[in-house]
This record gives structure tokens, sequence and C-alpha cells, in this order.
């Protein structure tokens, strides 16, 4: 295979020589990343130097980029950096010991956008919803959803299915929160739902039925397809633009270390949800204009959104938001939604802990969120006891938000268009 390689100068440059004409690779370049050590005037590698990486790429396309370097020019932090810049460009990634395939994308012929996430619980389809929401004003919209519990065929849903709807389709075993028929509870358009299992580091799905999700979609002719991945796993279409997904409290050597900085190369926009600290949310955007200067940053809040009043009514509000949200969450339910009084469970993903929760719930009213246990623990004690249950959003608040959404889609649609 066409290679080039990434050398450094702690290595004597007649053991590199050799190393290169020993592995068997067909070298058309080699990289110096860095290191002086080693180097006493002998720059005779038996292959060209290239000035930089990208460049090396662009003039001899090669099938694969091989690092033969090491500590401590290239430590940990670094080599997932240099990763993720070889996996954007759509090579392998390949060393003494390891290797990083880019995940594979299938053609899709239909507008699409794609909303991948760095991570589970960032808030993708909070703001797959409201994209589709907005687009649909203008446009034919169809969100096709992958989730470790979707259906064994794609399947399609009709929008806005009832709690009664949702507790059926527990009852007769499926999954009844998979993040497709919360698409489609909230954004009120058809949804696929697809499921997959696994999740390579760069995102790449071990097994999924996305492909054919695309395919069903494809066929009803929208104007327009949003992809949505699933934790940190990317839906293996080649979608028109992508939307990255990062939570403001997360990390910022995770949100753009390892290879989340390939998931950040690879978008187009940036949207930063529960960016409540300033100085934490800054510190997140500031780790990913490291990776990727140019791209567009767009910081944005959650804010539960009851899909009917629950005005004057005592809240029991059943969530996956950590505690630390719990008071402002809360608040915002009396301030903006006139409940009389609201207390919170944080439990939503774990039904032991759920359960006791629901047991100890004190209110006339059970408000939820569609994901984990809300319909097979939380709607069933709700019919159990007779107390009203009403589902509660994800709003995506931002300014600018929904400019640069607008954008992103126009971009898409734009580049079809030339295509047609």
């Amino acid at each position: 295979m066409r290679a080039v390689a990434v050398i450094d100068g702690e290595h004597y440059a007649p053991v590199v020589r050799d190393a290169l004409a020993t592995l068997p690779f067909e070298f058309a370049a080699a990289v110096l990343i860095g290191g002086t050590e080693k180097l006493r005037g002998e720059t005779e590698y038996g292959v060209p130097l290239a000035h930089d990486l990208e460049g090396a790429i662009a003039e001899h396309e090669p099938e694969l980029v091989y690092d033969l370097s090491d500590e401590p020019v290239l430590g940990p932090r670094e080599r997932f950096r240099l990763a993720s810049r070889v996996l954007a460009y759509g090579l392998p990634y390949v060393g003494a010991d390891f290797r990083f395939d880019p995940p594979l994308f299938a053609p899709f012929e239909v507008p699409s956008l794609g909303i991948i996430g760095t991570g589970k619980r960032v808030g993708k389809t909070a703001v797959a919803g409201h994209l589709a929401r907005l687009l649909s004003r203008d446009h034919d919209v169809i969100i096709v959803a992958m989730g470790r519990g979707g259906p064994a065929e794609p399947e399609a849903a009709e929008p806005s299915p009832s709690v009664e709807d949702l507790l059926a389709l527990s009852r007769s075993g499926e999954h009844a929160a998979s993040d497709f028929l919360e698409d489609a509870a909230f954004a009120a358009i058809a949804t696929i739902g697809c499921r997959r299992a696994g999740g390579g580091l760069a995102g790449r799905p071990a097994f999924s039925n996305v492909v054919e999700g695309a395919e069903l979609a494809a066929s009803r002719r929208p104007d327009l397809v949003i992809f949505e991945g699933s934790g940190a796993a990317l839906p293996p279409i080649a979608t028109g633009r992508r939307l990255l997904v990062v939570s403001g409290e997360q990390d910022p050597e995770v949100a753009a270390g390892y290879l989340n900085a390939y998931r950040i190369l690879i978008s187009d926009l940036v949207v930063l949800t529960m960016a409540e600290d300033a100085g934490q949310h800054e510190r997140v955007r500031a780790a990913i204009e490291e990776v990727k200067p140019e791209v567009e940053i767009v910081p944005v809040v959650l804010r539960p959104r009851p899909v009917s009043s629950i005005a004057g009514r005592s809240v029991a509000f059943f969530t996956t938001a950590s505690s630390a949200a719990h008071e402002r969450l809360a608040a915002h339910l009396r301030d903006a939604h006139g409940a009389a009084s609201v207390s919170v469970s944080g439990n939503l993903a774990d039904r032991d802990l759920l359960r006791v929760d629901v047991e100890a719930a004190d209110a006339d009213l059970f408000l939820v969120e569609l994901k984990a246990a809300a319909i097979d623990v939380v709607a069933e004690a709700a019919a159990a006891r007779r107390v009203e249950l009403v589902l509660a959003d994800n709003e995506v608040l931002g300014d600018g938000l929904d400019e640069a959404l607008r954008s992103l889609a126009d971009a898409v649609l734009e580049t079809a268009l030339q295509g047609t």
C-alpha cells in the first residue's frame, strides 16, 4: 500500500531509513514531525521529505499514514490529535501496535444533515428536534435516528404519538422512549427509527441498520433528511453537512481530545449545550477552537418545555439531568410555566432508584422527559395511580442558533440544487 510516514529527529536517520525499507508499505514520502537529538546533518531517509502532513497527503495521495515516531516528540495526546487529522482525510492511521480506520459513510443522494455528539446525553435529540421544527416550516423534513434500543427493522413513526400509544408500545416489549419516538413526539414530523450496537473510538458503529433506514427515508422523497447519531457513534451516511453537539459541562480534554478531535474536524458547526457556567464553557470552546479555529460555535442552554399546561399544579419532574441542574430546572418550571411546586428526580436512567423516587413522589402531575425508563416506569406508575402525566421536551435556547442552523441547511440545499 502507498503510504506517507511520520518520523522524528529522536531517531538516527539510518535507523529510520532501514525501517522504511523493511516495513511492508510503499513509502512515497516522510514528514519530520519534530525532535532534533539524533539529527547530525544526515537527512537522507530513502524517501522525499515533505514540509507537512497535509501537503504530503495532497501531493502523494497515500492509502494510509504510518507513524514511525515515538515519545517524547509525540505523546498520547499529540498522537490522538494526529490520528484525528489523518482520519479526517479519510485515511487509516497505523503504527507499530495500533491501527485506526476512518468510519465508512454510505453515499446518499437526498440533501442531508448529520447531527453527531461527543458523548451520550449531550443534547443531540433536543438539537435535532429544534432543527427539524425550524426547517419544517419551509421544507418537507424527515429525521432518521439510530439508538441502542431501536427497532430490528427501520420503522417509521408518525408525528406526535400519544402517551397511550407509547404505553401500548412498551407493553408489547418495545423500547418506547427510543430517540426516534422522542423526535416524533416533539418535532411533530415523520421519523424513522434504526438501531446500532457498539461504537469505535472514531464513532463507527459495530452494527447498524441505518443504511436501510436511509433508503426508507429517501423513498418518501423529502426535501431534507436529518441523520441523528447515538451517543458518540456517527450515522454511517455521507451527509451534506455535519453539526456537532458538545456539552459545555464536559472536561475540555474529553470534548476536544482523543478522537473527539476527529469529530470536530469533520463538522461544519458546533452547538455547545449546557453552557451555564461561563468559565467552564469558555474552556470547552477554547479547546474546540484549538482543534479547528475556523468552526462556528453556538452556546445554548436546555430548558424543560411541557407539551401541555402545568400551571398551578404540584409537579414531580423526572429527568436525566445531573443534580447540579435540578434547582435551575425547577425554578424554570415555576417561573416560565407556572407550576405551583416542583420536585425533581434525576434518576430517569436508573430504574431501581427511579422506582423509589416515583413511589415517594407527592404531586398531582408527573412531568417526564421521553428518555430511558420514562414509559415503562414513570408512565406506568402514573397510569396505576391515576396521576396525570405530561411529556417534557428539552427546549434549546441560544442567540444566533436559528441563523446558524438555517445557514447550514441552506448550504446543503444549495449544493444539491447546483448538482441537479
